[in-house]
Formats: C-alpha cells, structure tokens, sequence
C-alpha cells in the first residue's frame, strides 16, 4: 500500500498479515481525493475516519495538509499498526480504538468530512447516513463520504449529493 499524494506521495506502508481490513484501491482513493481537492481545502478540516482499518485514508489527508484527524477503529493490531505508522511519519492522527457506532452515539465534536469505510458485509451499513446526521456530526457544508459496493443504493437518501463508482467500489456522498 502507499500514499498517492501530497507531502509524503509514495510511502509504501505494509500492514499486518491476515487484517479484518478491506483497504481501498489506489484507483478509487485516487478519484476520491480529486472530487475533494475540488471542493476542500485540507488545511481547514476537520476530519473523522470512521473503520479506520489500515490508516490510508487518513494518512491521505494528513499527506494533504490536514492536521486535524481523528480515527477510529475497533481492532487491536490495526490501531497498532495505525500508531506506529503515525509516529513514523510524524503525523498528528487522534487515534480511537472504541466501536464506530459507540463513538458515534458519544461524541461531541463536530467534523467538515467524515469518510466512513466499514466492512461490506456490517449488517447495519445502511443506517450510517442516518446516524451521522441524527447525531449532528457534520458541521453545515461538511461531507460525509460512504464507501460501500454495488449491493448498496443510497440515491433516495435526503442528503445524498453525488456518488462516483470504480469497479466494485462506490463512493457515496452526502451533504449537510
């Protein structure tokens, strides 16, 4: 795996062996991160990466200029991973090990991007818009961006604005 942009374009990281993670493509992060360079300026985010897996998306956004991160992810050796590949590049990644849906229902902070990359599989992957806006977590303007397969449709949602497909992999995204 590597970063495919920014400050720290290139550096391959290597994540543990059999991971309960599903990392994203090159391709797909790739036409991800040129929607959001369109529309963002990462040095003023504030932003939420929920199933944090191997760390890639935040190290993404790190690598771009953003400096206010926050992760979580519930697996033990990824959080390990994700923590000593956030000293080595001596990025600044608020790391959470607690469950998504837990962190969801209890935090406070409000955030102008969250990606979510859950499992494909989780049950309950439907009702992620859902509890990202009942909970208030997207500051007016902000973006929430679902990542999920073909399996998913969330066109009808009422905050949907755009979704943009790479294979198996789609990204959905909403406005609040």
């Amino acid at each position: 795996m590597r970063i495919i942009g920014g400050q720290n374009s290139g550096h391959r990281f290597n994540p543990p062996k059999n991971i309960p993670a599903r990392p994203t493509t090159d391709i797909a992060k790739e036409g991800l991160f040129n929607i959001l360079h369109n529309n963002f300026d990462f040095e003023d985010l504030k932003m939420l990466d929920l199933f944090g897996g191997t760390g890639s998306i935040s190290y993404e956004f790190a690598s771009r200029g953003c400096t206010d991160i926050t992760l979580v992810e519930r697996d033990r050796r990824l959080v390990n991973f994700i923590h000593q590949t956030n000293t080595k590049l001596q990025y600044n990644i608020d790391i959470r090990k607690v469950d998504v849906f837990k962190f969801i229902g209890s935090t406070q902070q409000k955030f102008n991007m969250i990606f979510a990359g859950p499992p494909y599989p989780l049950k309950n992957l439907n009702t992620i818009p859902n509890l990202i806006f009942t909970h208030a977590l997207l500051e007016t303007g902000g973006w929430l961006v679902l990542e999920h397969n073909p399996n998913h449709n969330f066109d009808e949602h009422p905050k949907f604005l755009r979704k943009r497909n790479y294979g198996s992999t789609i990204f959905s995204i909403f406005e609040m």
